[in-house]
């Protein structure tokens, strides 16, 4: 679901129209983040937050660029048994709360978010080892007062009556979902990234032009597995939160933003050499 844009940009023609070949293309697993063999073949991969950064990790000779921001903030939603819309981190303290085990990020935003707030991560009564299924079972049965999770897990609960409400926490602006390729395929042919750049823009605007409805039957044949209330339901609040983009410009600032936390989260151990397009070039303006 948080890849909606790149379905998108397929499914109204938008790589077509800027002749982004559809075979240069990868999504990166969310589970594992790796588009090392995507990237070293030559292929844009579209991945998660955490995985541009860590990618120099593992691989100390990587010189990734990121460009093409399609997600811009924290798609989590907090959800709780019941309705508690003026929901403070501080409250979190008080809480059982669960974080899926998926994927890390979006613990290293929430933790980031509560040391700013004075509140020590360590000192919550958090389950961390539980995948977002188990955490929505233990939350409807009372186990949990709350949990993370994302579309359309928190639509999927809310229709069922498994739980009673849905609380956003402030959602931080960080490039949470972009390509990304090396910098010596930027530099020396960057006309197929540039026409994947127009190629988001285009998705974006269209995205932001139309309707929840609209959008989710133009890519229903995506989620085959999904209802269709369910998959409208999810848009719109991905849509009205903002999650997505409204154009592909990756902010450097944000870029740093995420890089803070994840080494304040200790994901990687100090700031990689993973830079944004921006410092290279602007492809947004081409």
């Amino acid at each position: 679901m948080l890849y909606a844009p790149f379905y998108a940009a397929y499914a109204v023609g938008a790589y077509a129209a800027e002749r982004a070949g559809r075979r240069t293309l990868a999504v990166t697993g969310c589970r594992t983040g790796r588009a090392g063999p995507a990237r070293r073949r030559g292929r844009r991969a579209l991945g998660r937050a955490d995985a541009g950064h860590e990618a120099p990790r593992r691989e100390p000779n990587s010189a990734l660029v990121c460009f093409a921001e399609v997600v811009r903030r924290d798609p989590f939603s907090i959800v709780g048994q019941y309705p508690n819309p003026d929901l403070r981190l501080c409250d979190l303290a008080k809480m059982r709360l669960a974080t899926g085990c998926e994927v890390p990020t979006p613990w290293l935003c929430l933790q980031a978010d509560l040391w700013q707030a004075g509140i020590d991560p360590a000192r919550l009564d958090r389950i961390a080892d539980r995948s977002m299924a188990e955490n929505l079972n233990a939350l409807s049965e009372g186990r949990l007062e709350a949990a993370q999770f994302f579309e359309p897990v928190v639509e999927e609960a809310l229709a069922s009556g498994r739980v009673t409400c849905g609380t956003r926490r402030a959602h931080v602006a960080v490039p949470l979902a972009r390509f990304r390729n090396t910098r010596d395929r930027f530099v020396r042919d960057a006309e197929p990234l540039l026409s994947m750049v127009r190629a988001i823009q285009r998705t974006q605007q269209w995205i932001y032009s139309r309707s929840a409805p609209e959008i989710a039957e133009t890519i229903s044949s995506f989620f085959p597995a999904l209802d269709r209330g369910v998959l409208a339901a999810a848009l719109a609040r991905y849509q009205a939160q903002s999650v997505w983009g409204r154009d592909p410009v990756l902010p450097e600032n944000g870029f740093d933003c995420l890089r803070r936390y994840l080494v304040s989260g200790g994901f990687i151990r100090r700031p990689t050499h993973t830079q944004p397009a921006s410092t290279i070039a602007s492809p947004c303006k081409s």
